[in-house]
């Protein structure tokens, strides 16, 4: 029995935490790169703009779901 594994309930526990962890900086990180500078039509970068807001979304949502009880 060690510290780290014994705080969480489930085993798997700290890999959801890590994986939305992850989505959320790399979605981060895709905002500071800015991909809208890169193309010229207005719809395609709201719609990467979006794109980076759901894995946000989703990112949140892991770790969330992983953190409850």
């Amino acid at each position: 029995m060690n510290g780290f594994t014994d705080r969480f309930s489930d085993r798997l526990e700290p890999l959801g935490v890590a994986a939305g962890v992850f989505l959320v900086v790399m979605s981060l990180l895709t905002v500071v790169g800015m991909p809208w500078a890169t193309n010229g039509s207005i719809a395609v970068s709201i719609l990467q703009l979006l794109g980076i807001v759901g894995t946000v979304a989703i990112g949140v949502g892991l770790v969330w779901l992983v953190r409850t009880e």
